[in-house]
């Protein structure tokens, strides 16, 4: 299975510079390159470094914006910057700067790269409103859109403030090679994802994907829950949430995995995609060519990495120290080096456990797992009035993080419900909501997933003391600073934006 992907170099996409604006579309390798090689680019160019357009070490697909985005959410801190990684983006200057490549540029550039190679698909399939009629073909097309929205979703929660549907946003490309476009509506940009997500999981109904490295129609559902709650639809995204922990058959991630290196006891949950909670990830070996340049590079101190020799990415310690002690995530920050606390060492890491010993990254990245619509169906349905449901699905949800203590199985038990009693039962209004959102913030520490919380909860999120820059210090959501720029080179060469 781990070689699938990792063979197709006749897949890899390479970009040329387009004259009048940033690139639209992908060309390949060879000269005619059938649909599925072009499918398989795509998902390599969600891992490959310098797909941003740069040689920056931050520069490295998906996972590189999500370490960016858990920055400024201000969950991630950098407790020490001795490589200057991420200065400019934890210092707050880069993203009210067009002129900075991160993550402006960079971000800018991977993102409408993986729309035009999706539109580059769909244009060899009979075009945006065709409707193959062989399933080979259905389930490219269907992936292609899923691919189109997943980036658009991203630049609009990247590049807007926050959600305002009569608001200037984005250029939507939609064809290969079409020329520059103005700026469209934000509800156009949403009803674009919408319209090709909701395609896409009709296109994928039947598809049996041959490993998780593929999306399927139940990636295409959580994207679609994403994308109705970053527009406050909450019943929509409630709904969507449910059907996916309700029908699917991916488990929660388990005690045992949650903190998979405390006392190296277990081998953990998050750096394998045979992870059963995992529903959309990236299954690494050699032949990918990753080491420091790498999520895992720059955030695992067991990895040869930035993480062990300087630039130190750590847990927020207000939120660590929110997390009560009978809540077994606490034990993912306990990881201590060289004077700074709260590593996730007990979170992500190389298996070996050994500091620097990983030269080479084989460790899978991780992009969705099915957690995350436990917390989202609890969010959205208590936003839409459900209350009640919401505080059960909370309850079931975090009886796979809290311990009880006592002497039997039946004492622990009590004990067990006798918390959830107490943390949850007389919460209501703005106080459940703030319970669900803090413990969001917990469980997808480190996943990219913050950032997007922070948004649709319009949050204000506070730098505790371990942050090296801005210490103690509050931002609102929609803080420019929080938010990317259109870069200096996109402005340059497209006459229609200022």
């Amino acid at each position: 299975m781990k070689r699938i992907f990792f063979i197709l170099s006749l897949a890899t996409l390479a970009v040329s510079c387009n004259e009048e604006f940033l690139d639209s579309a992908p060309t390949e390798t060879i000269a005619t390159p059938q649909t599925s090689f072009k499918l398989n680019g795509l998902y390599v160019m969600m891992i490959n470094t310098g797909t941003g357009g740069t040689t920056a070490h931050e520069d490295f697909g998906q996972k590189g914006y999500d370490i960016i985005s858990d920055l400024l959410s201000a969950d991630m801190a950098l407790a020490r910057n001795g490589y200057n990684r991420y200065l400019r983006v934890a210092n707050l200057s880069a993203t009210v700067d067009f002129t900075q490549n991160t993550p402006n540029y960079i971000g800018w550039r991977y993102y409408y790269r993986v729309i035009g190679g999706a539109n580059d698909i769909i244009n060899d399939l009979g075009g945006n409103d065709a409707v193959p009629t062989a399933e080979s073909d259905k389930y490219i097309m269907g992936q292609a859109k899923a691919l189109r929205a997943y980036a658009y979703f991203y630049l609009a929660q990247f590049y807007n403030t926050s959600y305002k549907p009569e608001e200037a946003s984005l250029p939507i490309y939609t064809m290969p090679q079409q020329a520059a476009q103005p700026k469209s509506k934000q509800s156009e940009v949403y009803n674009l994802i919408i319209s090709d997500l909701t395609t896409a999981i009709s296109l994928l109904e039947n598809y049996a994907r041959p490993n998780k490295g593929y999306i399927d129609k139940n990636v295409a559902k959580g994207l679609l829950a994403y994308t109705y709650a970053a527009m406050g639809e909450n019943a929509k995204a409630g709904a969507l949430s449910l059907e996916l922990i309700n029908t699917t058959t991916y488990p929660v991630t388990s005690q045992e995995q949650a903190v998979g290196g405390f006392e190296d006891k277990y081998n953990g949950g998050f750096n394998s995609i045979s992870t059963p909670s995992w529903m959309w990830g990236f299954d690494l070996t050699n032949d990918n060519g990753l080491d420091l340049i790498s999520w895992w590079g720059q955030m695992d101190m067991f990895t040869y990495s930035y993480q062990s020799v300087g630039d130190y990415k750590t847990a927020d310690a207000g939120l660590v120290s929110s997390i009560p002690d009978y809540d077994i995530r606490k034990q993912q920050f306990a990881g201590e080096y060289n004077g700074y606390k709260y590593f996730p060492t007990n979170k992500f890491y190389n298996a070996a456990r050994e500091v620097q010993g990983a030269r080479n990254v084989t460790d899978d990245y991780i992009y969705m797992r099915i957690d995350e619509f436990h917390m989202l169906a609890a969010e959205s349905l208590a936003k839409s009035g459900s209350e009640a449901q919401a505080k059960t699905i909370l309850k079931n949800y975090l009886r796979n993080r809290y311990v009880g203590t006592g002497d039997t199985p039946a004492e622990i038990a009590a004990n067990l419900e006798a918390k959830l009693d107490s943390d949850i039962n007389g919460l209501a209004g703005q106080s459940l909501l703030d319970f669900i959102y803090k413990n969001t913030r917990i469980e997808f520490w480190g996943e990219g997933k913050s950032y997007l919380a922070m948004k649709r909860n319009r949050a204000t999120v506070t730098r505790s003391a371990n942050h090296q820059f801005f210490p103690n210090t509050s931002y609102s959501y929609d803080d420019p600073k929080l938010s990317f720029k259109i870069p200096q080179a996109e402005i340059q060469n497209n006459p229609y934006l200022d």
